[in-house]
């Protein structure tokens, strides 16, 4: 276990789940806990929370995103806030463990789904809202163009989180990332195909240095 990681880093190892036994995550957790640290397990399947909520019983299981956050999530500490935009419904799991992630962290975040470019009027009632944020977590497959047309509309980074939903074109979600990749929105970046994890951890991570700057923090 890398224990040092929370103080070089701002927060403890994140354990994969997937294929690792519920018994070898447990006795992680346990090596967290005793450490003082909140562990977060992604990509776990149901016997496995099955297993590991019936040992710490204060974890809380999200079954769309495959997260376990083990003691809960933490406390939201300062004022920066992201929003987790999906395009459809389609993109929920991957949204969703953005969201999770962000409140392991304790970033103030929130959810808005379904506004995908082919609903157009869906996503300008929201643009008031996503003016305020700190930075904006967008997840989208199919074309993916979401983000460049968020992007034309605020002034925070943006992270792009293609997805795997979509037709024989799609490959995948590689055309999605292709097209994040491309995108001609300038505060766009980009994380791996139906990464959600990862683009809410850099969006918590973007949400920390920028409150670092905040006068008054010394």
């Amino acid at each position: 276990m890398d224990l040092d990681r929370a103080a070089r880093c701002g927060f403890p190892e994140v354990i994969y789940g997937e294929g690792k036994p519920a018994s070898l995550i447990i006795e992680i957790l346990h090596q967290q806990a005793a450490a003082g640290q909140h562990g977060f397990v992604t990509r776990v399947n149901e016997d496995q929370a099955t297993a590991i909520c019936s040992v710490f019983p204060d974890a809380i299981y999200n079954s769309a995103a495959r997260t376990i956050a083990a003691h809960g999530y933490a406390a939201i500490l300062g004022t920066g806030k992201v929003a987790v935009v999906s395009a459809g419904s389609c993109d929920a799991p991957v949204a969703q463990e953005a969201l999770e992630t962000l409140r392991w962290m304790g970033i103030d975040c929130q959810l808005i789904e379904d506004i995908g470019v082919a609903g157009p009027h869906r996503l300008l009632r929201h643009v008031p809202l996503l003016q305020t944020m700190t930075t904006i977590v967008v997840v989208a497959g199919m074309e993916a163009a979401l983000p460049s047309v968020i992007g034309g509309h605020v002034s925070c980074p943006i992270v792009g989180v293609p997805t795997s939903v979509g037709y024989g074109a799609s490959l995948g979600g590689i055309t999605a990332l292709m097209s994040m990749l491309s995108s001609c929105a300038s505060n766009v970046v980009t994380v791996n195909i139906d990464a959600g994890f990862r683009g809410g951890y850099a969006a918590g991570l973007i949400v920390r240095q920028a409150e670092k700057g905040t006068p008054g923090d010394g």
